[in-house]
C-alpha cells in the first residue's frame, strides 16, 4: 500500500508538465482566433484616438488657410474675395 502510494506521489511532478502541455495546445485555436479578432476590430479607445488625430490635423490647415487668406487680404483690400469676408467659421 505505502508502495502504491509512494509511486502515484512520485509520478505526479512529472505528469503536471504533460498536463500544462496538452492544456496550451489545447488553448492555441482559441487564442489564436481572438488575436485576429483584435487586429481586425478598432476599439472605442482608437476610434477616438483617430477621430481626435483627424480633427487635429484638419483645424490645422483650416488655420492655415485663415491665415493665408488674412494675409492676403490685408496686402490687397480691394479684391472682391475680401470684400465678402464674414469672419472664419470652423468646419465649413
Amino acid at each position: 500500500m505505502r508502495v502504491r502510494l509512494f509511486l502515484a506521489a512520485s509520478l505526479l511532478p512529472l505528469t503536471a508538465g504533460c498536463i500544462s502541455t496538452a492544456t496550451s495546445v489545447v488553448k492555441a485555436p482559441f487564442k489564436a482566433a481572438g488575436q485576429v479578432v483584435d487586429w481586425s476590430t478598432t476599439s472605442q479607445e482608437e476610434a477616438d484616438r483617430n477621430y481626435g488625430r483627424k480633427m487635429r490635423k484638419q483645424e490645422a490647415k483650416e488655420g492655415r488657410e485663415r491665415r493665408d487668406f488674412e494675409k492676403r487680404c490685408r496686402k490687397n483690400r480691394e479684391d472682391p474675395e475680401c470684400q465678402n469676408y464674414n469672419g472664419y467659421r470652423a468646419g465649413s
